[in-house]
């Protein structure tokens, strides 16, 4: 293996914001293609990019592992038995451990190998309508807080802290924005603009995506998107009412909910949400 071509496809996937794993094996017993030193770069699907284990049959079978260690950003260390067809089919009807995988072939040896998740920089992007906004603005600190890459999307945003990027074009395009399918993005345009942001970011696929605006105009919006021909599929992903149902009140309580949702997306878990038809409360934020 050409070390700089696999620094240079490591590389590739980073500036991409692409989401990998690099599995190495770090030991081996008995007979075995693969070697210690031997690795590759696996995708989120478990392709493998570049490199080699030794094989198709240990490849294959770390590549579960791979796509695990990926979502939950743990490493793991397995171990892979290279065994007849007889020994591993009852090998695996014995094995509990699931860091344990027993592959049919005749090659006899085991091999240890290292599986590493590289993921990208978590970002959370808000797209404002300017002026002070208080949630916007906790947003951000917040966001910065739990090591999120802060974006702003805001022609002219009243902030106390500065977020990792901050976009002010007047006229900006958002469908231009080079979004990730790990992003989260929060939409704070108050109506203005609610609409032509939503449909630009149903073109791409996003891990969460929340407006906060109040019921009634959450609906009107809705309604504005299915005649403008948005999926049915992003309008029941649209996180709105946005915000895990925590009684928030205030500005700072509600960017802690709508930070709870996010957090609650990016690993996979749920939250009490509002329900689009609940009667509006008084303290609910209006059109």
């Amino acid at each position: 293996m050409k070390q700089v071509e696999f620094a240079k496809m490591m590389d590739s996937l980073i500036s991409r914001g692409a989401p990998f794993a690099v599995a190495t094996v770090v030991k081996t017993e008995g007979s075995s293609l693969g070697k210690p030193g031997f690795k590759v770069i696996m995708s989120d699907s478990g392709e493998v990019l570049y490199g080699t284990l030794g094989g198709v049959c240990p490849e294959s079978a770390i590549a579960s592992a791979a796509k695990k260690t990926m979502r939950t950003g743990t490493p793991k260390m397995m171990k892979v038995f290279l065994e007849s067809v007889e020994n591993s089919v009852g090998a695996v009807l014995k094995s509990q451990n699931e860091d344990e995988i027993h592959v049919e072939t005749n090659c006899g040896g085991t091999m240890e190998i290292y599986v590493e998740p590289y993921l990208p920089q978590q970002r959370l992007i808000l797209i404002g309508q300017g002026g002070k906004d208080d949630v916007e603005d906790a947003l951000v600190k917040l966001a910065k807080s739990l090591d999120f890459d802060v974006v702003v999307i805001d022609h002219s945003p009243v902030l106390s802290e500065q977020p990792d990027q901050l976009i002010e074009g007047v006229d900006y395009d958002v469908g231009t924005f080079p979004f990730a399918n790990t992003d989260s993005v929060v939409v704070l345009t108050k109506g203005g603009r609610d609409v032509e942001t939503l449909q630009a970011l149903s073109k791409f696929k996003l891990r969460y995506v929340g407006m906060l605006a109040s019921r009634q105009r959450v609906r009107e919006d809705l309604a504005f998107l299915r005649k403008a021909g948005v999926t049915e599929e992003f309008l029941s992903s649209l996180r709105s009412p946005v915000g895990a149902d925590i009684g928030a009140v205030t500005a700072p309580e509600i960017a802690l909910s709508i930070i709870a949702e996010v957090v609650a997306v990016k690993y996979g878990k749920e939250v009490l949400r509002k329900a689009l038809d609940e009667r509006p409360k008084a303290k609910e934020i209006e059109r």
